[in-house]
């Protein structure tokens, strides 16, 4: 019998001891499972679970996200949640008759944990402190749309490449810190890989952020990363590079669409797609955020 990979035993025996907690704890929590969360999730991070169709402005691709976080089992006082991760992430090419075939989509599950406390504070302009563990895997794969059927070759592929599709995979713990007051919250992030393919990716990335509610149901959010910068002559990262996301919206809960916002990012640096890892880029889409 082959091994397991270690995340999954890791995923295994965690799941176990929370099922067997939330089994002694309250029956409750079971019967009537929550799919909030008491750790909200970061508006401007493009890699946050959620569902959104965000076509590009003045490119004919789309990203199109399906995905959610959801608490399996919060204390009484709502202060201490577990809960699982599920998302895609495609990048999707706009052709004739309405067709979107993909041209890159990452896969995403793990569990999480998060926990919050309030507290008063006259220097501070907060009186909440929370924090999210998260520990996942990630994989990422070339589609249909990344292969041109005329010239029988992948699409953007670099010499030092090699050949494609190639394996893509990796498992990291995902640690953000933040303080929140109604209308605002700042937050910063680190990222520990502890494996992936291919190798020779530095395993430490940082992140930081700042959200903020405007009059009229709009927000403004920025997240920023440092990310490791590939080096195709050393086959390896070296050194990181800054890579921005800004989102600015409006909610339309005064239409009576309260699950409903309308919104407009703008990225640059490091490619959120997997496959593409190696690729700077610069980019707006606007588009529908679906939340559930």
């Amino acid at each position: 019998m082959k091994h397991l990979h270690p995340l999954f035993t890791i995923l295994f025996i965690l799941t176990a001891t929370l099922l067997t907690f939330i089994t002694d704890a309250s029956a409750e929590t079971l019967q009537n499972p929550t799919v909030k969360t008491i750790f909200k999730p970061l508006l401007a991070d493009p890699l946050e679970p959620r569902i959104a169709v965000m076509p590009f402005l003045g490119e004919k691709s789309v990203q199109l996200d399906i995905g959610s976080s959801a608490d399996l089992y919060q204390s009484k006082n709502r202060k201490f949640a577990v809960g699982v991760d599920f998302a895609t992430y495609s990048l999707l090419r706009r052709t004739d008759n309405f067709k979107f075939p993909v041209d890159a989509i990452d896969y995403l599950f793990g569990i999480n944990a998060c926990w919050k406390k309030s507290f008063n504070s006259d220097v501070l302009p907060f009186d909440e402190f929370s924090t999210r563990a998260r520990l996942s895997h990630i994989s990422a794969h070339f589609e249909d749309g990344h292969y041109n059927a005329d010239a029988e070759q992948w699409l953007r592929q670099p010499e030092w490449l090699g050949t494609i599709p190639f394996t893509y995979s990796r498992e990291f713990v995902n640690l953000v810190l933040a303080l929140s007051s109604p209308g605002r919250r700042i937050y910063t992030g680190y990222q520990y890989l502890y494996h992936t393919l291919p190798d020779g990716i530095n395993p430490h990335s940082f992140q930081a952020g700042a959200e903020l509610s405007a009059p009229g149901n709009t927000w403004l959010a920025a997240d920023f990363k440092l990310l490791p910068i590939w080096q195709p002559l050393l086959n390896e990262t070296k050194g990181h590079r800054g890579t921005w996301n800004l989102q600015a919206g409006i909610n339309l809960r005064g239409a009576g669409l309260e699950k409903v916002r309308v919104a407009c990012n703008y990225s640059t640096g490091i490619s959120r797609q997997g496959m593409y890892f190696y690729h700077p880029e610069n980019y707006t889409t606007a588009g529908i955020i679906i939340d559930f």
